[in-house]
């Protein structure tokens, strides 16, 4: 299948401007190091109705400097002595990985990872993973950019604390080697401040890599600013998941619980259906109740036959079974060809097929009014 302008392919899914939403529960390491829990998150985002679950995977060893990997780290959220301790606590290894690839798949589920350095890109590969995430952090690193651009499947690219620049640089860089890039607005607070959101970047996204599906990648406390994104044209989110906010670990705070993703994926689903079409139409549905609701010319008051209708003789009462008052100007001036009873419904019938010459006031060039002879009929 060619790939069409603005669209991107995950796993069975595609993704373009005319989709739904496609939801990405970020389990990052809030799994807390836990083959079997990261599973229960797992059935849980399936239930919730997300798209797909993605993990984290670093090389701790490579990724960072010997002096930062053995720095101390004591506080709450610590997994170990040291950083490098903490961060190797929450890592899953091979069999970690292919072993919740086959669950993934078992139940349906889209699964794949962010790949943090070379190594871990290497690593995802191996396990032939649908899609690969670039995280914020690496927007400017254009060797890994490349590296993953290169294994050929679709990326997502987080453009947190980036400028335009860096996000076209990244860009650039992948589309010389792959074609299938999402690129997220994001903004790498944790949780990030409600007026540093710029859902509006969506749309420049938009206009400046119109061949690139766009999304947001949500860092707030919140479920209504994804829906805000999707009507700015977002078709892909991602948002932190965790079982319980409460758990120890620096990303539980900010992530959603399974009943707000629940809410979230509702109120995409919900949104994408209610922006409907351009065109304004009349539904089925309002059908009874405007006839209930909206009006009719009735006679104001017992009219004899041959009396010249005036305005004032004629006033709107529901039901709407009858002419609507938006003709009203159609009947003034013309002669009642039969009486018309105080409330009865006013029908073409009352005037027939009798012509009048009626005198119709119109403003005139000089502000005074002026009038203009029209044949009136049925």
């Amino acid at each position: 299948m060619g790939h069409t302008p603005r669209s991107i392919r995950i796993g069975e899914t595609e993704i373009s401007d005319d989709s739904v939403c496609y939801v990405v529960a970020e389990v990052g390491h809030n799994h807390q190091g836990s083959l079997e829990q990261c599973k229960r998150m797992f059935d849980e985002a399936r239930r919730c109705g997300a798209d797909a679950v993605k993990l984290q995977k670093r090389d701790n060893r490579s990724l960072y400097t010997a002096a930062f990997f053995n720095k101390p780290y004591d506080n709450p959220n610590s997994f170990g002595a040291t950083y490098g301790e903490h961060r190797e606590a929450l890592e899953f290894g091979y069999s970690e990985y292919f072993e919740l690839r086959e669950y993934a798949r078992e139940i349906g589920l889209c699964f794949f990872a962010t790949a943090f350095d070379a190594p871990s890109a290497e690593f995802l590969a191996e396990l032939d993973m649908p899609a690969y995430k670039i995280a914020s952090a690496d927007i400017t690193n254009l060797p890994l950019i490349r590296r993953v651009a290169a294994i050929g499947r679709p990326m997502i690219i987080s453009t947190g604390g980036a400028e335009m620049d860096d996000v076209r640089r990244a860009y650039e860089a992948a589309a010389e080697l792959n074609p299938h890039i999402a690129l997220l607005q994001c903004t790498a607070g944790y949780p990030a401040a409600w007026d540093e959101l710029d859902l509006r970047v969506i749309e420049s996204f938009r206009d400046q890599f119109p061949g690139s599906v766009v999304g947001l990648s949500s860092h707030d406390n919140g479920i209504a600013m994804p829906v805000v994104a999707y009507t700015l044209g977002a078709r892909i989110v991602e948002k932190h998941f965790t079982l319980d906010r409460a758990m120890r670990g620096s990303d539980h705070a900010f992530s959603l619980e399974p009943q707000g993703l629940r809410k979230m994926v509702r109120d995409l689903r919900r949104v994408h259906v209610a922006l409907g079409s351009r065109e304004k139409r009349r539904h089925e549905s309002e059908v009874k109740p405007i006839l209930k609701m909206a009006k009719k010319l009735v006679a104001a008051c017992d009219l004899p036959a041959g009396h010249i209708l005036r305005e004032e003789d004629l006033v709107s009462k529901s039901p709407a079974d009858g002419i609507p008052p938006s003709r009203i100007d159609e009947f003034v001036g013309c002669a009642l060809n039969q009486p018309l009873a105080r409330d009865a419904t006013l029908t073409e019938d009352h005037v027939g097929e009798r012509r009048l010459a009626k005198a119709t006031a119109v403003p005139g060039g000089n502000g005074k009014r002026r009038d203009r002879v029209v044949a009136r009929g049925r």
